[in-house]
């Protein structure tokens, strides 16, 4: 960007000089590549701060500036002019007092107003009295104040009421926008806004339209929000319960079928096992044959007492099997199945 230099002085020179040459003037073309162009500095300003109108790309061989107030050229929108050889400059009908040029071309304007914005046109003249004219623009703004809602009704049924939210402000040439706890307003095809965004109608209201509501104001330099307003959603007795669906309440009494019937069988698959279990060992209680002198002899002896059952039952099945021709008893009938089954 262009660097300022100090800001030309300011006197009183011949008006008519500039007029001839502003009535004869001729204008011509720039190269694209050299454009004469004006840039708002800053581009939208708030009221009470300054603003310059920055020049880009002067052409050479200049005489001087003239400045106006819209986007024509009349001796009464004049502002201000300064010819450059001599470093004059002279004041124009629209001049405010508040204006400032400097020997680039470039226009301060002090503590701008909401009357300073608009179009300004610059017409630079060379030596040889051809002119090039180029249009700026100043936007200047006031800080937006606090907005308030106004709600048709807080207190609404659910499918049966609507509500509007109006957003109520002072302010002029700004922008509205709504939140809904906090967020940004979803879009849903219940709620409508009306044209500039300022009104917002919910029709029908639903039980999660229930929350804090604000609306936002703002412009390009300034934003504020209103305070939440509560609106109070309430449920209508004579429609089902929003929260449990047809669905749902099938799936819950599924749900409890099924585990009762679990229940059951396990109970049945519990109480059958300890039944089963009971009386297979009384069975075996009632046919286990009664144990040999011998046996009980080496019980005392022996560590392992299913063993000495084996060895029991074994003995006395060979000895009634096999009876003895001799008055002795002989042992040969339960001795060798004794060793096959230490083995």
């Amino acid at each position: 960007m262009e660097s300022l230099s100090a800001p030309a002085h300011r006197g009183c020179v011949p008006r008519q000089g500039l007029l001839l040459a502003a009535s004869l003037l001729t204008f011509w073309s720039l190269p694209t590549t050299a454009q004469l162009t004006i840039e708002s500095v800053p581009p939208n300003a708030a009221e009470g701060k300054d603003v310059l109108l920055r020049v880009h790309n002067l052409p050479r061989n200049l005489m001087g500036y003239m400045w106006y107030k819209g986007e024509i050229v009349g001796g009464d929108l004049q502002i201000v002019s300064y010819v450059i050889d001599t470093q004059t400059t002279s004041l124009g009908p629209a001049y405010s007092h508040r204006e400032t040029i400097y020997p680039n071309g470039s226009l301060l304007f002090q503590k701008v107003t909401l009357q300073d914005t608009g179009y300004y046109t610059l017409q630079a003249v060379d030596k040889d009295f051809r002119s090039k004219r180029v249009t700026g623009q100043i936007r200047v703004y006031q800080p937006v104040g606090k907005p308030s809602i106004r709600a048709s009704n807080a207190t609404v049924t659910e499918h049966k009421d609507a509500v509007v939210l109006t957003c109520l402000t002072n302010d002029m040439g700004i922008s509205f926008r709504w939140l809904f706890k906090n967020q940004i307003l979803p879009h849903k095809d219940r709620m409508k806004l009306s044209q500039g965004n300022s009104i917002l109608t919910i029709d029908p209201v639903r039980r999660e339209d229930t929350g804090g509501y604000q609306c936002e104001i703002f412009n390009p330099i300034s934003s504020s929000k209103s305070d939440p307003l509560e609106l109070d959603v309430q449920y209508d007795p004579t429609l089902p319960s929003p929260g449990i669906s047809d669905g749902a309440i099938a799936g819950i009494v599924i749900g409890v079928l099924a585990g009762v019937a679990l229940i059951a069988a396990l109970v049945y698959f519990l109480y059958f096992r300890k039944t089963g279990g009971a009386s297979d060992q009384r069975d075996l209680t009632e046919h286990k044959p009664p144990a040999s002198n011998h046996s009980q002899d080496h019980s005392d002896n022996s560590p392992n007492k299913i063993h000495e059952v084996t060895y029991s039952l074994l003995g006395f099945s060979g000895q009634e099997s096999k009876k003895p021709t001799s008055a002795s008893p002989s042992p040969t009938g339960t001795e060798p199945v004794y060793a096959e089954i230490k083995k």
